[in-house]
């Protein structure tokens, strides 16, 4: 029996129910108090389409952090990375004239890169991956502003804007492409071996090594996926801004850790939640949109969402300390 079949799969995913069952109601609470609070503003439609268009790229953040949190790691650099993307395809459409769909291909191709090397580096060094993606995160933010400067990119392809701003049946497009990325991820830690073989090196990891998992190529596909991952949110956001500057994902780095950590994912590595964590960013959208309807002062959105963060970490820690029987 393999460590992949021994992988005590009945605990973890009741306790993924029991999360995600919960993040459910909270949603359907709190957009329901939001809606009869503010006389049914929530729910004209553009409103709604605000609402999901804004979700996407939280959603693909989350999920981008989830995947290297699944390996037991964290990849500091993610929002900016995110940021910088946008910034390359901005660039690439504006000064040097490329098509769109070339240029969105080359963001991908560089968050891609990235994630890569931070893993690879995570693995050659054996430097833990904070580190390792606190540093990246220092060298693409610089890189964000060595491309242009402190401009701002705007006037490119206006197929690409229409295609991010637009809408099927009243759904935002972008958020219908939010919603496949979570769908293809939840088919690959779900169906595919790859995915089953992070988690398990996540998990427990001698036990994957023994059982012929390398946890090392585990570790880089898991960063490489985060980094495409962060490059997919960052072509939405130009698809949906119409307009890209350098500062673009300094704000990035608490929804990413936020989403996942409130969706369930365990810290330690070997349990994700993908369902869990796209509810834990509409709960966190829900939040800003209370703050714009109630004119609360953002820093108390930034306190609420941290304390939450805070408090579902400690909640996670006295799971597993009861689950392991520990005193």
């Amino acid at each position: 029996m393999t460590v992949l079949e021994r992988f005590d799969r009945a605990t973890i995913q009741t306790s993924l129910r029991s999360t995600e069952f919960t993040l459910a109601v909270l949603a359907a609470v709190g957009f329901t108090v939001l809606a009869s609070t503010t006389h049914g503003n929530l729910l004209t439609a553009d409103t709604l389409k605000a609402l999901f268009q804004f979700l996407a790229v939280p959603m693909v953040i989350g999920l981008a952090q989830m995947v290297v949190l699944g390996v037991g790691q964290m990849n500091l650099s993610v929002g900016v990375l995110t940021g910088f993307c946008s910034v390359i395809t901005a660039y690439l459409m504006v000064q040097s004239g490329w098509p769109a769909w070339l240029a969105v291909l080359a963001a991908l191709v560089v968050g891609l890169g990235v994630g890569t090397v931070n893993g690879l580096l995570v693995v050659l060094t054996r430097i833990n991956g904070f580190i390792v993606t606190l540093a990246t995160m220092t060298i693409i933010s610089g890189l964000r502003y060595g491309v242009h400067g402190t401009a701002t990119f705007q006037n490119y392809s206006p197929q690409l804007v229409r295609l991010g701003q637009g809408s099927v049946l009243g759904v935002p497009a972008i958020f219908i492409g939010a919603v496949i990325v979570a769908g293809l991820l939840a088919v690959f830690f779900r169906r595919m071996s790859a995915g089953r073989r992070l988690l398990a090196s996540g998990g427990n990891p001698l036990a994957a090594r023994l059982s012929g998992i390398s946890n090392d190529r585990s570790i880089v596909i898991a960063h490489a996926l985060s980094g495409l991952l962060a490059g997919v949110a960052g072509v939405f956001i130009v698809a949906s801004s119409g307009s890209v500057n350098a500062s673009i994902g300094d704000d990035l780095l608490l929804p990413s850790f936020a989403a996942p950590i409130i969706g369930g994912v365990a810290l330690a590595g070997g349990v994700v939640s993908v369902l869990g964590t796209c509810l834990a960013a509409f709960l966190i959208r829900l939040v800003d949109v209370a703050q714009a309807q109630y004119g609360i002062n953002p820093r108390w959105v930034d306190l609420i969402v941290g304390a939450v963060v805070l408090g579902a970490v400690l909640i996670s820690q006295l799971r597993s300390r009861v689950s392991g029987g520990s005193p």
